[in-house]
């Protein structure tokens, strides 16, 4: 097939190379399985506990074994075949998810069963991430790169919009309904991966040293525009997020249901994919990191309006914005790393950024939880929605090198 970008299919029109097909559809399997386990297990453990340092506790066991396989998974990503690295992970997710299953039937209250489960599927989850980032670059060609990122996350908010709502609608029949179908699409999902050909990936024949291990790190440090790009989304959404605390919103605030809360779970993915259907088509292609920083600040303001608001319609609204927003980030980021990032360098650098986005997800969980402890829930969200725009001020000044950054 040539490569021109007179031929090339753009947009939606990448999903034309079955390879590429099997690879969002894994994607979208996992994905659509990890929503739908999040809303589940953040509810049994409220549910249980009625502490929110219980479920900071949640985000906290899946980062710590991210954060201590990071560098191996990197190394793994780049001297193994890519899809089958995926494809063993989703596995042993789906092994997880069948022992969330047996947990949810015993009707124990002990929490550590579930959160050393939560820690296996964090250990797998470090192993997928990078080997996923690495992997989407080599089945396409470079000139569709930017329409099949937006595609990538168009498809991952569907299933962050569909997940959490289909997690709370079936957690009306029990938890361990919705563990035993996410365990069921996460099967399906290995099997997508393990049908994908070998892609075209330059294997690394590095030995397993520590020089070879830390060069993700090396080369991020020494890219300012890498190095502002991932540090701003860790620190950003490490002060900005309100995830972990949507069951608290969702029983005491807003007085509903984990319908209610699968509603707000998807409501940040519904902005986004929004978004992402529009950049499929229009790319971002100039004033990328004014753009970015933009972005990040209007996140921050969004999630203040949804520390403020006590009704459901105004809060999906805030979480729409925020998901609009933070869709903007994502893509530039992710284009902006991908293309920079030589394929020998894509796992080891694609795990340090998986370590920078699990610290502002499931640290930031913990975080969250700490904070809305020590000084309740609508005050956490609100500082925290101040945090990021103070954040995005502080690393413009920062990283001058990312705010002029023109095109990707």
């Amino acid at each position: 097939m040539s490569t021109s970008s007179l031929t090339q299919p753009t947009g939606w029109g990448v999903l034309r190379q079955s390879d590429f097909l099997r690879f969002i559809l894994a994607r979208f399997m996992s994905a659509l399985a990890l929503q739908m386990v999040i809303v589940a297990v953040g509810w049994l453990v409220y549910d249980l506990t009625s502490s929110a340092f219980a479920l900071g506790l949640v985000g906290l066991s899946i980062f710590l074994p991210t954060v201590a396989l990071s560098l191996i998974a990197g190394h793994i990503a780049d001297s193994h075949d890519r899809a089958r690295v995926v494809a063993f992970s989703q596995a042993l997710i789906a092994a997880v998810c069948l022992a969330l299953y047996l947990f949810a039937r015993s009707g124990t209250h002990d929490m550590l069963p579930a959160y050393g489960l939560m820690a296996v599927m964090g250990a797998a989850r470090s192993f997928v991430n990078p080997a996923n980032q690495a992997l989407m670059p080599t089945l396409i060609p470079r000139e569709q790169f930017s329409s099949a990122v937006a595609v990538n996350s168009s498809t991952w908010q569907c299933a962050v919009i569909a997940g959490p709502a289909a997690g709370g609608l079936l957690y009306a029949f029990g938890p361990e309904v919705v563990f035993a179908v996410a365990a069921c699409l996460t099967a399906i999902s290995a099997y997508l991966a393990l049908s994908i050909a070998r892609p075209r990936q330059h294997v690394s024949r590095e030995p397993p040293t520590w020089a070879s291990l830390v060069a993700g790190i090396h080369f991020i440090r020494a890219n300012p525009a890498i190095l502002g790009a991932i540090s701003l989304d860790l620190f950003a959404v490490l002060l900005g997020g309100a995830a972990s605390l949507m069951p608290i919103v969702a029983r005491d605030i807003l007085h509903t249901g984990p319908w209610g809360l699968g509603l707000l779970r998807s409501a940040p993915a519904i902005g986004a994919f929004a978004v992402s259907l529009l950049l499929a088509h229009y790319p971002i292609r100039r004033h990328v990191g004014e753009r970015m920083f933009s972005a990040v600040a209007i996140f921050g303001v969004a999630t203040i309006f949804f520390g403020l608001s006590s009704s459901l319609i105004l809060s999906m609204l805030a979480l729409i914005f925020m998901g609009a927003a933070d869709m903007i980030s994502v893509f530039l980021r992710q284009s902006l790393v991908q293309i920079d990032t030589p394929d020998a360098m894509r796992g080891r650098v694609a795990a340090v950024n998986t370590v920078f986005i699990g610290a502002s997800n499931e640290l930031g969980d913990f975080e969250s939880g700490v904070v809305a402890a020590a000084i309740g829930a609508v005050p956490a969200v609100i500082i925290g929605g101040i945090g990021t725009i103070l954040i995005a001020a502080l690393w413009a000044r920062l990283f001058p090198a990312l705010r002029q950054r023109d095109e990707l």
